[in-house]
């Protein structure tokens, strides 16, 4: 690439030096050599972007396909960045109390994600490993149609282990979801093995890439958002509940205190009326004479 450039500009050098030698003999020569000084100096300039720009896209290429010989040759750095990439995707979406990674279920499996979920429908797995070697052998193998069949035949297994190992009635959900890491895998697998993502419908395993589980992980948290909600109404109903209750009593109780002191009232009313007799009758005794 970086040679291409310099012819290229070795030429457009050699086009404005013949433009500047046809000019005609009056112009001044000094000022040419000066013109001409100051566009070596900016063609070299630029020159030396270029080759700089080129030299970092040459490092940058390597460093791209050093990734991709890591991802594809080690097993276990590859499943290592897989399951970084979606411990960072449900880290993002998801609340804390709602996922756990690594977590080890009453089987004694080890999903690398759970999805915390009231049961029904209860807990989804997602797992984060995929058949990768035979997809690279497919792509760049020498007869790729035998390797199809390889890679097919290892995603239904991958398949099968997802719901055998992590579908378990009454304990978990009754689906579970295959991460594929890579968003040309995933377009790969529906474009031209439909047969494979037909049977994980069927197994009830759902196969998702970055961008639909984070659609999917939205949605379950809008799910899980409209569960609290219903759940806190519900309390809030019960409370109300109660306290219109304890309102109801309240007025019974009222009501008697109430009765009670209109019968009291009464009975003043009527101690009073005694008493209104009793006293002119004292004063009628007090006039009588016992002297004589």
């Amino acid at each position: 690439m970086t040679t291409y450039i310099l012819i290229i500009m070795c030429a457009i050098i050699i086009v404005m030096l013949g433009a500047l030698l046809m000019r005609p003999s009056t112009v001044d020569m000094s000022g040419l050599r000066e013109d001409n000084t100051r566009l070596r100096e900016r063609l070299a300039e630029r020159l030396g972007v270029l080759a700089q720009n080129a030299n970092e896209l040459k490092n940058i290429s390597a460093d791209i396909a050093n990734f991709k010989n890591i991802l594809m040759g080690n097993k276990q750095a590859r499943g290592t960045f897989g399951e970084r990439q979606l411990a960072d995707l449900v880290a993002d979406i998801m609340p804390p109390e709602t996922y756990a990674f690594q977590h080890v279920m009453e089987t004694g499996v080890r999903p690398d994600c759970i999805i915390r979920l009231p049961y029904p429908p209860g807990d989804m797995i997602i797992d984060s490993k995929f058949p990768l070697e035979s997809y690279s052998r497919m792509t760049d193998g020498d007869n790729p149609e035998l390797y199809r069949k390889q890679f097919e035949l290892d995603v239904r297994k991958h398949i099968d282990a997802i719901a055998e190992k992590y579908i378990i009635p009454g304990k978990t959900a009754d689906s579970a979801m295959m991460f594929i890491a890579s968003e040309s895998i995933f377009e790969t697998l529906h474009r031209e093995f439909p047969g494979a993502v037909e049977y994980a419908a069927r197994k009830k395993v759902f196969i998702v890439s970055p961008s639909t589980l984070w659609a999917t992980l939205n949605t379950i948290r809008a799910v899980l958002a409209d569960i609290k909600i219903k759940r806190v109404a519900g309390q809030i109903k019960r409370e109300l509940d109660m306290l219109l209750t304890d309102l109801g009593r309240l007025a019974e109780r009222a009501a008697k205190v109430s009765q009670h002191f209109n019968m009291a009232q009464t009975d003043i009313e009527q101690l009073q009326t005694s008493v209104n007799k009793i006293t002119p009758r004292a004063e009628k005794l007090k006039e009588l004479d016992f002297d004589k």
